[in-house]
């Protein structure tokens, strides 16, 4: 108890380190998966030893285990009275920032799902008249596509393949959830803000593989996303899920180049970090209780 329930924030910082450097040389898709997974049970295990830490404030604990002997010899207080203060202030942080960013979450998806009032149910692809070139994937059940008339304008035929399997791309392998989990892992730790930008960008590498496949051409596809980069920079604007976002040139760059390999022992690794951070809180856990089990025995 007295180390392992601080162990998982150090992880989460390893992870925020060690997990975007290594990302990119591994092939997008389990790079996703994994950077992901690994962010959600860091976040899961540091907000659970905060909640360790400060459980040691509640209820008649602390004096229990300040006045208990074990061979005659006081028992040390597993957490100073300062640190589970602290851990109270945290967790507090923490609820306030895992709220606000879930309102988000729903505002988003409320604006989102207006956006395709009154279409069919079966439309999947929803053409906008607008003067300003965007693309939005919107999830849902179904999910939608949608793509201003701007936008297609600007694009020739071929790289609207492209565009369209981009963003079909992003419906089918379930980016959004991705994105969204990443993002209320980074909102319970902070620490972790680096890997929910890693996981931004990895979904749109994904996405901008897919749709190489797709069509068949990698070039093409690198044409088409600096075509639409360069046009929605001109209109000041962003797509909703990126598709023109400030990584844009390494993007095209990594699409001039072979598909990255999978690398399974470094994403292992990344998933390591993750599952160590859980297992040390769980730890923990059974010491805490039974620190506090022998004291009132």
């Amino acid at each position: 108890m007295r180390y392992d329930v601080y162990t998982p924030l150090l992880l989460s910082l390893v992870l925020a380190l060690a997990g975007p450097a290594i990302a990119p040389r591994v092939a997008p898709a389990l790079a996703t998966r994994v950077l992901t997974s690994a962010a959600v049970l860091t976040a899961a295990a540091t907000t659970w030893s905060l909640v360790l830490l400060a459980a040691a404030l509640l209820g008649d604990a602390p004096p229990v285990v300040r006045e208990a002997r074990q061979d005659g010899h006081p028992v040390v207080d597993p957490v100073p009275e300062a640190i589970g203060l602290a851990a109270c202030a945290a967790l507090l942080v923490v609820a306030l920032r895992v709220h606000r960013a879930v309102r988000a979450e729903r505002r988003t998806r409320r604006a989102l799902r207006r956006l395709c009032t009154g279409q069919p149910a079966d439309t999947e692809l929803i053409v906008a008249a607008s003067a300003v070139p965007q693309a939005f994937a919107i999830p849902g059940r179904p999910g939608r596509i949608l793509v201003t008339s701007a936008m297609l304008s600007a694009l020739p035929p071929g790289e609207r393949r492209v565009l369209l399997a981009h963003e079909r791309a992003h419906l089918t392998h379930r980016h959004g959830p991705l994105v969204t989990a990443a993002t209320l892992a980074a909102a319970a730790n902070p620490l972790l803000t680096p890997v929910r930008s890693a996981v931004t960008f990895l979904v749109e590498r994904w996405a901008d593989e897919q749709a190489a496949s797709a069509v068949g051409d990698r070039r093409a596809t690198a044409r088409a996303l600096a075509r639409a980069a360069l046009c929605a920079g001109r209109a000041r604007t962003a797509c909703a899920l990126q598709f023109t976002d400030r990584a844009v040139t390494r993007r095209i760059a990594a699409l001039q180049t072979g598909p990255p390999p999978s690398l399974w022992p470094a994403a292992l690794a990344v998933l390591v970090l993750g599952a160590l951070a859980a297992l040390l809180a769980a730890d923990a856990t059974g010491d805490l209780l039974a620190v506090l089990s022998g004291a009132l025995d």
